[in-house]
C-alpha cells in the first residue's frame, strides 16, 4: 500500500515538475514529421500479463517494424528532437501515465518486449513476479546502454550478451531487497544520473555494499571494467544468437 501511493504522488508530481519541457517536447516530435508525438508501445507486465506502455516518440514512425529491440546511440532510427529527448529522458517521463493507472510502478525491473522475455532463463522470471518500473539499479547503472552498442553490427546480440546478464542481476537484486526507503533513494539516485552520472553510481555501490552483495556485482554496477559476454542469470552459457 505504501508503494502504491508513493508511485501515485511522485509520477503526479514529476508529470507536473517536468511539464515546462515536457510541452515543448511534445510539439517539437509533431512538427517534425506531423505524426503523433507518442509511441504506444507493448510490454510484458507483471505475471506476464501484455500491457501498452506510453512513451514520447524519440524514433521516425514505424521504427519497430524491423524488430531491432535494442537502440545504439547512432541508430539511425532517431528523429533530431529524438536525441534531446533521450539525452534527458524525456521518453520515461510520459511513462508517469502509466505509474498512475496501475500496470507499472516508479521503481522494477524495465519492462521489455515478449521477444526478449521469451528468453528469460527461469530465474529471469522472477522479473515478471512485480510490476515493471519506470527505473531501478539497473536504469542507472546501464543509461548509457545506447553507447555501450554504438556502431555495434548486431544490437539485439550485443545487449543479451554484455547488457542483460547485469540488468537481470540488478532488477533481481532490487527485488529481493525492495522497501519505500530504497524506492526513494533510486528515485533521486535517478535523477541524480541525468545531471553527474558517477555521483548516481557512487549511490548505487553504497547501496549494494549496504546489503552485503558480492564483489562481481559491484564491480560491474561501478562500470570499473569492460564489459563481456557473461551467462544471463540461471543459465551456464553466454548466449549466442536471438533465440537461444
Amino acid at each position: 500500500m505504501i508503494k502504491r501511493l508513493l508511485d501515485i504522488f511522485i509520477s503526479f508530481m514529476g508529470l507536473v515538475l517536468a511539464s515546462p519541457l515536457l510541452l515543448p517536447a511534445i510539439i517539437a516530435v509533431w512538427l517534425g514529421d506531423r505524426h503523433s508525438p507518442f509511441y504506444v508501445a507493448p510490454r510484458v507486465g507483471k505475471g506476464g500479463r501484455e500491457f501498452r506502455m506510453v512513451k514520447l516518440r524519440s524514433m521516425v514512425v514505424n521504427a519497430d517494424k524491423n524488430k531491432v529491440d535494442s537502440t545504439s546511440a547512432n541508430d539511425p532510427r532517431i528523429t533530431k528532437v529524438g536525441h534531446f529527448i533521450r539525452k534527458y529522458k524525456l521518453d520515461e517521463v510520459t511513462q508517469f501515465w502509466n505509474v498512475l493507472i496501475g500496470d507499472m510502478s516508479l521503481v522494477g525491473p524495465r519492462p521489455n518486449v515478449k521477444r526478449e522475455t521469451d528468453l528469460y532463463t527461469p530465474e529471469e522470471q522472477r522479473l515478471l513476479s512485480v510490476r515493471p518500473g519506470v527505473t531501478d539499479m539497473s536504469s542507472i547503472v546501464f543509461s548509457d546502454e545506447g553507447d555501450i552498442l554504438k556502431n555495434s553490427n548486431d544490437p539485439n546480440l550485443d545487449y543479451n550478451q554484455l547488457i542483460r546478464p547485469w540488468k537481470s542481476r540488478l532488477s533481481l537484486f532490487c527485488i529481493d531487497h525492495a522497501s519505500p526507503a530504497l524506492d526513494i533513494k533510486l528515485v533521486f539516485l535517478t535523477a541524480a544520473a541525468i545531471l553527474k552520472r558517477k555521483r548516481a553510481l557512487n549511490g548505487i555501490n553504497a547501496i549494494l555494499r549496504g546489503f552485503g552483495a558480492n564483489d562481481e556485482l559491484i564491480r560491474a554496477a561501478l562500470r570499473v571494467d569492460p564489459l563481456v559476454p557473461t551467462p544471463p542469470p540461471g543459465a551456464k552459457e553466454v548466449v549466442t544468437s536471438r533465440e537461444a
